[in-house]
């Protein structure tokens, strides 16, 4: 029984794990617009009663898909404390934690644990095969992103500071913090316009910065590609394992890449 719940739910590679995956996803989005549906003053005072019986069934399904999910792997506590566990748990606790909380003064904190239940579309994540190619892209290249963010910080900091001594206060330049905040919206060509540079020389500095930006937001995404496509090139199986629930195995794979056990 263990194995055969672990294969529906796991796996995506037979047809009732295929069907479970695309009820989950649909009960995923339904969940997730009944809580925005929720948020909405006129639709909540007319349908409120409705909506939190919806909130309801959807907690207690996903509570036994939580449950159903420990029991069939073997190695439970890993899954728990991993992020699809944690995401699930976040997906029920709310509202659970809504009944702890008696008393009319506790509504907006009520209110504030029920948005919460918004983060259950983070479990989408698990149900897109690209998504794992994606995060396992990313953990490739991060210690090259690593150095790249500290090589822009060094830059955000060189350049706030010396706008700070060219422009000084009277130009909005007040600290070299705040100057090391236009740095970085200008360096992201995000340019929100509250402070900008008056003086000439500072307006060379900054069109020098605005040029720069575009090719910073070029290198991350060069890392990230060229991970995705050396990543391309292995072939990744939908099989997760039956201890430790890790996932990305290579296609053929007969064990487990992190525990050892039999897949």
């Amino acid at each position: 029984m263990k194995a055969r719940l672990h294969e529906i739910i796991y796996e995506a590679d037979t047809r009732a794990g295929k069907l479970f995956d695309l009820m989950l996803l649909l009960s995923i989005f339904l969940s997730v617009v009944a809580v925005m549906l929720d948020s909405v003053t006129s639709i909540r005072r007319v349908h409120g009663e409705f909506l939190i019986g919806v909130e309801w069934f959807f907690t207690i399904l996903f509570t036994i898909e939580y449950i159903l999910r420990l029991y069939s792997i073997g190695r439970p506590l890993r899954y728990a404390t991993s992020f699809f566990g944690l995401v699930d748990l976040l997906a029920i606790a709310p509202t659970y934690l809504s009944l702890l909380i008696p008393g009319s003064q506790y509504l907006i904190v009520i209110r504030i644990l029920r948005v919460l239940r918004i983060f259950r579309v983070l479990k989408l994540v698990q149900f897109v095969s690209e998504a794992n190619l994606l995060m396992r892209a990313v953990r490739a290249s991060s210690r090259k992103m690593i150095v790249f963010l500290f090589t822009v910080l060094t830059m955000v900091v060189i350049f706030g500071a010396l706008m700070y001594l060219i422009e000084g206060e009277e130009n909005g330049f007040t600290s070299i913090p705040r100057s090391i905040y236009w740095a970085i919206v200008t360096l992201t060509t995000v340019g929100y316009g509250d402070i900008s540079p008056q003086s000439a020389f500072g307006q060379a500095i900054a069109a020098v910065v605005m040029i720069m930006g575009f090719s910073i937001i070029a290198v991350p995404t060069g890392m990230v590609t060229a991970e995705l496509t050396r990543g391309m090139n292995h072939k990744i199986s939908t099989q997760a394992c039956p201890q430790c629930s890790a996932e990305g195995h290579e296609s053929g794979a007969k064990y487990c890449k992190d525990c050892g056990a039999k897949l």
